[in-house]
Parts: C-alpha cells; sequence; structure tokens
C-alpha cells in the first residue's frame, strides 16, 4: 500500500524512514495545501488513477507535489513535473484559464506565492489584455481618402471582455492584476470601467457585521487603484465611492483623495451628485455640508489667485490649475441649487451656509438670482435670525448682478434688512435713468456719468473671464493716468502765470502792466468760466447727489 507514495513523494518517504524502527500505521502530514482534497488526487497519480488537469485543479497539483516532494529526483514524468507543463503550455496562454487558477490560489497561499504560480498568472493576465488592446487598436487603422493613417473611433471599453472575469477573484490579487496592467501600458478607461464593474459586485451586496470589514478594505483599494487620469471614471462613481468611504469610515487620505479627484472635475457634477447623506453620529444636518465645502475648496484651489510671488498676475498666462471662466459658471449655479437645497434643513448653522456661499471665487456668479434664491429660503426656515444675521447674508448677494424679476421681487421681500432693500431700489433706478440717457445719445457719445455706466456694465464685466477683466482694468487705469498728467500740466500753467503776475507787481504800476494784468485776468475767467460750465452740468450734479446717496447708504450699511 505504501509502496507507489513512497517511490514518487520525497517527503513520504522520509516521514517512513524516520520511523522504520517502529509499527505506525499512520503519518501525520501538517499544513498541507488543499486539504484532503489535494491529497487525494496526489494518491490517484501515485497509484495510476487517470484524472484530468483543468484549470480548476492545476494549482493544488502543483502545490501539493512540491509539498509532498513529487519532482524528478524521486521519480521520472512526476506530478509536478506534469502539472507545470499543463500551466505553461496551456493556462499561461489563456486569459480566462489564469483567472480561474487565481480563483482556485486563494485557498491555496502562501504556497501558490512561494512557488510563483499567482504572480505568472497576474503577469499573463496584464500581458494579454494589453496585447488585444494594441492589436484592437490596429484593426482599426485606415487611410483616408487623402492618404493618411487614422484611427477608427472605437466603441467605449470595446475588446475588454476580461473586466467581467476580473470581478470574481479576490480584492488582494485583484489589485495586484490591475497594479499590473497598468505597468504593461492598458488604458486608463478600461481600467477604470474594470474598477466600476467590481466595486458595483461587491458594494450591492448585503452588508452584516463581517462583510462591513470586507467592504471598507475594498474601498479603500479601488480609491488606491484609481487611474491618475482625468475623467477616467465617471465623476457619478467617484461620488458614490465618497458616500461608502464616509459611511465605513474609511481612512482620512483615502477620503482626502476622492475630495481632490472630484474637486478637478466639479464642473460636471450635478445637484444630486453634492447631496451626500450625512452618516456621523450626534450630526444633526441632514447632509453632510463638510465635505462638500472641502471639495469646494480644492476645486478653487485650482485658481492660484490673482497674483503670483512675483506680483504678476496669472491671468497674463494660461495656467492649467486654474478653472475656466465657463466651470466657475457651472459650478456656481450648481452650488447655488445646493444652497437651495440645504437651506431648508433647520438645523443648519449659519456659518456652514456662508461658508458654502464664499467658497468659490467672486467672478465664479455672473448673475446672483439662484443666491437671492437660496437666502431667502434659508430667512424662510430659519425665521428666528437676528437683523445682524440677516444683515451678513445679504453681504453675499450683488445687487448690482440681479435681475429685473429677482430685484422686483427683493424689493418688496420683507425679510430682507431695510438697507438691502435700499440698496435694490438704488440700482434698478440708476439701470433705468442709464436705459433712458442712452436711448437719448447717439452710439459715440459716452454714458452720462461713470457710476451708471458700471450699473448697466455689471453683467457684461461678470461675464468677462478674469483675465479679460483684469486687461479692462488695465487700460482704465492707463486713462485716468493720463487725464491726471492733463490736469498736472494745466496747473503748472496756472502756476507759472500767478509766478509772473507777482513779478510784474513788483516792478512797475505802470499802464502797461495795469494792461498786462487785464489780459491775465481775463485769460482766467475764461478758463473759471468753462470749467463752472462743465460742472454744472445735470449729469455732474446728479451724480454728486447719486455720490452722497451711495455714502448714506452704505454708512447705514456698516
Amino acid at each position: 500500500m505504501q509502496f507507489p507514495l513512497v517511490s514518487r513523494s520525497g517527503q513520504i518517504r522520509k516521514l517512513v524512514e524516520e520511523h522504520r524502527d517502529s509499527d505506525i500505521s499512520r503519518v501525520e502530514l501538517m499544513n498541507l495545501p488543499g486539504g484532503a482534497e489535494s491529497f487525494e488526487l496526489a494518491a490517484k497519480f501515485c497509484y495510476g488513477i487517470n484524472f484530468e488537469i483543468t484549470p480548476l485543479n492545476v494549482a493544488q497539483l502543483c502545490c501539493v507535489s512540491d509539498y509532498l516532494e513529487m519532482t524528478e529526483e524521486f521519480s521520472k514524468d512526476n506530478l509536478h513535473l506534469r502539472a507545470e507543463q499543463y500551466l505553461e503550455s496551456i493556462v499561461y496562454k489563456n486569459l480566462e484559464m489564469c483567472v480561474e487558477v487565481l480563483q482556485q490560489c486563494e485557498n491555496l497561499l502562501p504556497h501558490a506565492n512561494e512557488l510563483n504560480i499567482v504572480s505568472r498568472c497576474i503577469d499573463a493576465v496584464a500581458s494579454k489584455a494589453s496585447a488585444e488592446q494594441i492589436a484592437l487598436s490596429f484593426s482599426r487603422l485606415e487611410y483616408s481618402s487623402s492618404g493618411r493613417l487614422h484611427t477608427i473611433r472605437q466603441a467605449k471599453c470595446e475588446g475588454d471582455w476580461w473586466i467581467e472575469d476580473l470581478s470574481v477573484i479576490r480584492i488582494d490579487l485583484y489589485q495586484r492584476v490591475i497594479t499590473a496592467m497598468k505597468c504593461r501600458g492598458v488604458r486608463p478607461e478600461s481600467i477604470g470601467a474594470s474598477l466600476v464593474n467590481y466595486a458595483q459586485k461587491v458594494l450591492t451586496k448585503k452588508v452584516d457585521l463581517v462583510s462591513t470589514g470586507h467592504q471598507k478594505l475594498v474601498v479603500e483599494t479601488i480609491i488606491s487603484l484609481l487611474p491618475v487620469e482625468r475623467l477616467a471614471v465617471p465623476i457619478s462613481f467617484l461620488f458614490e465611492l465618497l458616500r461608502n468611504a464616509v459611511m465605513l469610515d474609511c481612512t482620512i487620505a483615502c477620503r482626502l483623495d476622492l475630495e481632490r479627484r472630484i474637486g478637478s472635475q466639479l464642473d460636471i457634477a450635478t445637484l444630486d451628485d453634492l447631496l451626500i447623506p450625512s452618516f456621523r453620529h450626534g450630526c444633526e444636518t441632514l447632509f453632510d455640508v463638510d465635505t462638500v465645502y472641502r471639495i469646494l475648496v480644492n476645486f478653487s484651489q485650482q485658481d492660484d489667485g490673482e497674483y503670483d510671488m512675483d506680483g504678476v498676475s496669472i491671468f497674463e498666462s494660461d495656467s492649467p490649475h486654474s478653472p475656466s471662466q465657463s466651470a466657475l459658471l457651472k459650478v456656481s449655479k450648481v452650488v447655488d441649487d445646493y444652497l437651495a437645497e440645504i437651506a431648508l434643513d433647520v438645523n443648519l448653522k449659519l456659518s456652514k451656509f456662508i461658508a458654502i456661499a464664499e467658497a468659490l471665487p467672486a467672478h465664479a456668479r455672473t448673475i446672483h438670482d439662484g443666491l437671492y434664491r437660496a437666502i431667502d429660503i434659508y430667512l424662510k426656515t430659519h425665521k428666528g435670525i437676528l437683523d445682524a444675521d440677516k444683515k451678513r447674508l445679504c453681504k453675499l448677494i450683488d445687487f448690482q448682478k440681479v435681475s429685473q424679476e429677482a430685484g422686483a421681487h427683493a424689493a418688496l421681500n420683507e425679510l430682507l434688512p431695510l438697507q438691502s432693500v435700499v440698496q435694490v431700489l438704488y440700482f434698478e433706478q440708476l439701470r433705468l435713468r442709464n436705459a433712458l440717457c442712452c436711448s437719448h445719445t447717439d452710439g459715440n457719445h459716452k454714458p452720462v456719468h461713470h457710476q451708471s455706466w458700471r450699473i448697466s456694465s455689471g453683467a457684461l464685466s461678470a461675464a468677462m473671464s478674469p483675465r479679460d477683466n483684469y486687461a479692462s482694468l488695465r487700460r482704465e487705469n492707463r486713462e485716468l493716468k493720463l487725464e491726471l498728467t492733463r490736469l498736472r500740466m494745466r496747473l503748472n500753467d496756472l502756476e507759472k502765470e500767478h509766478v509772473c503776475m507777482k513779478r510784474d507787481m513788483a516792478k512797475s504800476h505802470s499802464h502797461k502792466f495795469m494792461s498786462s494784468f487785464s489780459n491775465k485776468i481775463a485769460k482766467l475767467r475764461f478758463f473759471r468760466h468753462s470749467s463752472s460750465r462743465g460742472s454744472s452740468s445735470p449729469s455732474r450734479q446728479s451724480y454728486r447727489a447719486d455720490s452722497k446717496v451711495i455714502e448714506r447708504t452704505c454708512a447705514s450699511i456698516e
């Protein structure tokens, strides 16, 4: 009975020799890989019982034959050689079989690792996936009518049939496979699609106390495997990962990494994405406002500020880290909608509402209607708010950037502070006055006064990019400097005339001096007359009156 095993297994031969002097009927094999099932296959091989080697048992045969030392040293054409030949000639050339072997290796660790079965299968999977993508790319090359070689647009993740196969292996082995694929140059979109598929398979299962720890490990591993390329995975998937990371209490590093990734592509997010439920114990708010605030900070920090360390405006150069004006506009609309949603929460603190509203740069909002709507909802929900807090809220609104409809509503809104209502009425009056003045002037005539022009062009200026706004300000600054230079020159001329008059008076009181004095006085009178004529125009009087109103309004607001 023992002879076939002893002749082919070096391990059993050693055990028998150690107990030759004693009458033993049983030999104990400790930590046999694969257990009784593996030993049964080895015994069948030793006794000549035929069985088929398949991807489902080849890993077991490799491990048990190595443990039992069933090598060529003890018998020709032994089990270990047979299993290795099957791996090399059949398994490693087929991606599906490699995945099956990896799945069987989950219960054979660490023996399968020590024999490099896992690493060889992973290498084969990564190589096959990369080779298939390269072959697919070459098959889509064709010549155009002009004789140029170009690639036909391919469907998303076409040819990535292996994505479904990888979803069955354990997370630690899956991590090694994806890492190898990245090194082999597999497309980031394919990597992202595989991560999405794997996460959906695992995270949609019923959660219990045992599986919670496993799901936490899956989420943290998938986050670490996310491609660095932007848009490699849908932003909705990133938000779903973030919700799970918060709910499962994943590491802070994982959550911060997700928030940074989401912030870099926040312009394609929707309101539903931002509505992250609050999972923390003791949190009274319905939504996780703190997480959204950090995401907005990450988005805004792409804009490095108006000036860099050398005092040069970043708007004069194309900074790859600065969000475009179109991205800012999209995000501002979503944020205003988000503010309107969280404003309905009676437990939301004023400081957090203001923090979300101020998270974006000042030039992000071209129209303040959405912000006004959110503040109006907050005031209706929190009716016991103090007047000082109302003023803090309303300072967020630039009433020059509200539409006529929103302005009409604000003018009759009893929840707003009186100073805000006065501002609304004043800006509407200026807008109307400017419209009336423009209707009576030709195209080359400038607006009546600078304040009215600023009110009417506020929306246009806000719609411009920060770089264009900066260029406009520089042009205005140059014009002001030129005007100041002209005034200084005229003042110098007057001072020279005054010096000459004093010198002439000291020399002589003759008729010639009186005549010269009269001529100079006439010049001064003419200059004074022209200046008084310009200053007495209705537009300048209205500008002075408007300036006094602004000063009184600003003083009352402060």
